[in-house]
């Protein structure tokens, strides 16, 4: 799936309703491979251009997953609605012009040459009179005039007449529109839904209309009934939600994430996370003679450490689980200015990103960068953690630049070639990501998670590609690589996920066995085996059951709160849905993730109004 704190936009990490994300999803520093890999998707797939066969691990395919094709954007939140357009679309028209012909005559003047005159004409065909003189001058790009005939047209328009009397308000709005008078745009296009509480015109023109007030919860509520009642098959009105939910989703979470209080990951997020690197000085052990002998009191808790360093008791807090206190425990021995300040800084900018603290953790990253006289260990890892903050700030140029240095003063560093590798999938330089796996190989050629990552790279250039013959020889590279590495989760993990684009889901379901089998603590994994069921059973009573098992797991898995919420979507639990989005918000590591969530949440809200107001309902799963 996507990296855990980052990933999480709806532009820079499209969802799976895209083609392919203009940047690509964004990694949290050290992540290990399936979350990473997950992110970055086949264009096909993402399209649906394969008949669906996305591997439903990543966040952004659940769709897939279910079944359905993908939008445009980030209408994750309406990905229930399109697989109605598998049946064709209405494409991207626009709705500019007014209802009714334009027929010669004045505003509400004389008739046709042979038809009867103004005075034996009906109330409500002088107003159609009027109507169709207006959409005359309409044509012409007279407005104004168009305006006064509409206007006529309302005020002769016998007030039982519903409909007529809702369109003449719609082609008013139109003319509003032109002239860019967006109150009076909305107002009459209030009035014509208030008399045809189904007309999509009016619905659509007053979301355009509250986009340009910055109305925008009144938008996304206008155009979320629109593409109902479209059956999610208009592009206009599916580019509309995305952007209003994308803007939405960024307002909310800058203000949320700005007051946010930090939250430690679970214990299990946190080895995972020191797990995907090697040549990381503070992960590894205390050294001997830095503690003192399994000395225990009565209580039977460890001694200190011999040294009154705040670092090494870090590092002991680290060895005993107890994360809370390192951060507080690094900042005395930098505040003390100690022997281990450089490890020290790293240690806290470390905790200060899983935390997501980045702006606490970039001076910290700075400091240890240009502290030339220190390990060059801790100057590449602290390089490799500011390079991946760079690159979820959706920032991929200074990303590259700090990988490329961590690169040049630490050659034979395999940390520096495994993320770089990974970053290049994200990316999308699959030719240069697979040349750094083969330096990391070379330089640790026990590393399974490099080779591991090199298959999926090979495998999803080729897929994407379209080429059987080199997807068969990557199958067969992930064979050889968990025959290889047979206690390398993220390997079964990998070949799960390409499995499941084969679709092949049995053998893909056993390889998912294996990772529970060798981490049955990794909460992921329970989440991508439940979306397994889903697309291979549509067995939706299973795939939640092993998502509530990731939860409970660990409570503050994110992505398997955000998984069940938009499921509870799809089969039309909008409350729910939202209970579960908003648990995911609080778990956030990122604005930018937290971003995604807001804008899943606001769609969801959104079909509550529309279901209350308009009595519309998506279908549902």
């Amino acid at each position: 799936r996507r990296c855990p704190p980052g990933s999480a936009s709806l532009t820079p990490a499209l969802p799976a309703c895209t083609a392919r994300p203009l940047t690509p999803p964004l990694p949290f520093p050290g992540q290990r491979c399936e979350r990473v890999m997950a992110a970055s998707k086949p264009v096909e797939a993402a399209a649906g251009g394969r008949g669906g066969g996305g591997t439903g691990l990543s966040r952004w395919q659940l769709a897939l997953v279910l079944g359905a094709p993908i939008l445009l954007g980030a209408g994750a939140l309406y990905l229930w609605g399109r697989r109605a357009a598998r049946r064709g679309g209405k494409g991207a028209s626009e709705r500019k012009t007014p209802e009714g012909r334009a027929s010669p005559g004045p505003c509400g003047g004389g008739g046709q040459p042979d038809g009867p005159s103004h005075e034996e004409m009906s109330p409500l065909d002088r107003a159609q009179a009027a109507k169709n003189k207006g959409n005359k001058y309409f044509k012409a790009g007279r407005y104004e005039q168009a305006i006064q005939c509409y206007t006529e047209a309302i005020s002769l328009c016998p007030p039982e007449k519903n409909l007529d009397l809702s369109t003449f308000y719609q082609n008013r709005a139109a003319a509003y529109e032109q002239l860019q008078k967006w109150t009076e745009v909305a107002q009459d296009c209030t009035k014509a839904v208030e008399l045809n509480p189904k007309y999509v015109k009016a619905l659509f023109r007053r979301a355009k209309a509250h986009e340009k007030l910055d109305n925008k919860k009144e938008c996304l509520e206008d155009v979320t009934a629109v593409c109902i009642l479209e059956a999610f098959q208009n592009q206009q009105s599916m580019l509309l939600a995305d952007k209003v939910l994308k803007l939405l989703g960024k307002e909310k979470a800058k203000e949320k994430y700005k007051n946010r209080e930090p939250l430690m990951p679970s214990p299990q997020f946190i080895k995972s996370y020191f797990s995907s690197f090697t040549d990381d000085i503070i992960s590894q052990p205390l050294l001997k003679g830095e503690k003192s002998d399994e000395d225990k009191d009565k209580e039977g808790e460890a001694s200190e450490v011999k040294e009154n360093s705040g670092y090494l008791r870090a590092k002991q807090y680290m060895e005993e689980e107890n994360y809370d206190k390192i951060i507080s425990e690094s900042t005395k021995e930098i505040e003390a200015k100690g022997k281990y300040m450089a490890e020290a800084l790293l240690l806290r900018a470390t905790f200060y990103l899983l935390i997501g603290n980045a702006n606490a953790a970039k001076p910290d990253l700075d400091q240890v960068i240009s502290m030339e006289d220190a390990n060059v260990k801790l100057r590449a890892n602290a390089l490799i953690k500011r390079g991946s903050m760079y690159m979820q700030q959706q920032q991929p140029v200074l990303s590259t630049q700090d990988f490329n240095m961590a690169a040049d003063i630490d050659p034979q560093n395999a940390d520096v070639y495994h993320h770089r590798g990974q970053l290049k999938i994200l990316l999308d330089q699959i030719e240069e990501a697979v040349e750094d796996f083969d330096e990391c190989i070379r330089l640790r050629p026990d590393s399974a998670l490099a080779q591991a990552q090199k298959c999926f790279a090979l495998y999803r250039q080729a897929y994407t590609g379209n080429n059987p013959l080199p997807v068969q020889v990557a199958m067969k590279g992930f064979e050889d690589v968990i025959k290889k590495f047979p206690k390398c989760a993220e390997g079964y993990a990998l070949y799960a996920q390409a499995l499941t684009d084969q679709q092949q889901f049995g053998k893909a379901d056993e390889m998912y066995d294996k990772c529970i089998d060798l981490e049955p603590d990794n909460a992921t994994t329970y989440v991508h085996k439940g979306l397994l069921q889903l697309q291979w059973k549509q067995d939706l009573d299973k795939g939640l059951e092993l998502i509530s098992k990731a939860i409970e797991i660990d409570n503050k898995c994110d992505f398997a709160y955000e998984t069940m919420g938009t499921i509870e979507v799809q089969r039309g639990n909008l409350d729910k849905a939202i209970e579960m989005f908003n648990k995911a918000i609080n778990l956030a590591k990122s604005e930018m993730e937290m971003a995604h969530l807001y804008s899943l949440c606001d769609a969801a809200y959104a079909q509550t109004e529309v279901a209350k107001k308009y009595g519309l309902k998506p279908p549902t799963l």
